[in-house]
């Protein structure tokens, strides 16, 4: 058993510019079930994946989102965020923050592995990816913290 093995690293091919976005069902940190593949096929769709919720980083982050949120939103962007923690802790997560987008509890790690982000101990790696009508248009494989928002919308500027 190699040490990456032991210490639970997961990691399946990254998804990259051009290729199709996974088409799954799963349900958000209130319970209710997302069809991914229909959310995916219609705009654009930002999906970040962070290791902990409540932690400083991941705050950071999504509270660079949230504070963006109508910036984003103007742009017709559509903003959820996946990590390994239960739906009691991401909804915990969206209430303190005052998060006005999906959160999704990834306990089984389908999403995670979906897209292939490396996850290791129970914490996936800060990453993000940008979908539009059904493809992938841009990757950030070491994600920001406090500047995701304007990243995301740099990007969004250079697509169109």
């Amino acid at each position: 058993m190699s040490f990456l093995s032991f210490v639970g690293l997961t990691h399946a091919a990254e998804l990259k510019v051009g290729d199709s976005a996974p088409s799954m069902v799963v349900k958000d940190e209130a319970g209710k079930e997302l069809n991914l593949g229909e959310i995916f096929t219609t705009g654009l769709t930002l999906v970040y994946f962070y290791p902990k919720a409540d932690t400083p980083g991941c705050t950071a982050q999504g509270c660079s989102l949230r504070d963006s949120y109508t910036a984003l939103t103007d742009k017709g962007i559509r903003v959820i965020g996946v990590s390994h923690d239960n739906a009691v802790a991401q909804k915990a997560f969206k209430e303190k923050y005052k998060l006005p987008f999906t959160l999704i509890p990834d306990t089984e790690n389908v999403v995670i592995k979906a897209f292939g982000v490396p996850s290791m101990m129970g914490f996936a790696k800060r990453q993000a990816y940008l979908i539009k009508d059904g493809k992938v248009v841009w990757t950030d494989l070491s994600a920001s913290t406090a500047q995701q928002a304007s990243d995301v919308l740099k990007a969004v500027g250079e697509l169109r």
